[in-house]
């Protein structure tokens, strides 16, 4: 009887991640937040200036967050986490852009209040 050493449980620290590695994510985490606070408390620029620093702020916070804190990463579950991730991100491309297709639509489709009142 020969005793088989199950090896596939078997964490490596990298993979889940290291003080060290937490402690960047966790500084590039609160730089990335304090930097748009700042922003919106100043105002330093124009509003929509301001708006979309805001969003490209939040994208690189999510990129960090999934690097960092999720462990993400080509080798991470032989690459299935990333396939997930970019499904999930096509789903939600469709469904947002499909909701602002249809509320255009329904907006410019709609009938003038003026023509309405005319006709009661």
């Amino acid at each position: 009887m020969s005793a088989h050493i199950d090896t596939h449980g078997a964490h490596d620290e990298e993979s889940h991640g290291s003080r060290k590695g937490y402690l960047i994510g966790f500084g590039l985490a609160v730089v990335l937040t304090v930097i748009p606070f700042w922003l919106v408390m100043t105002l330093p620029l124009s509003t929509q200036a301001t708006a979309l620093l805001i969003m490209a702020f939040a994208a690189v916070q999510m990129v960090v967050h999934m690097i960092y804190f999720l462990h993400m990463n080509r080798r991470a579950e032989g690459g299935w986490s990333i396939m997930a991730l970019l499904f999930t991100l096509v789903i939600v491309g469709i469904a947002l852009s499909g909701s602002l297709w249809v509320m255009y639509h329904m907006n410019s489709n709609m009938m003038p209040t003026q023509q309405v009142q005319d006709q009661g």
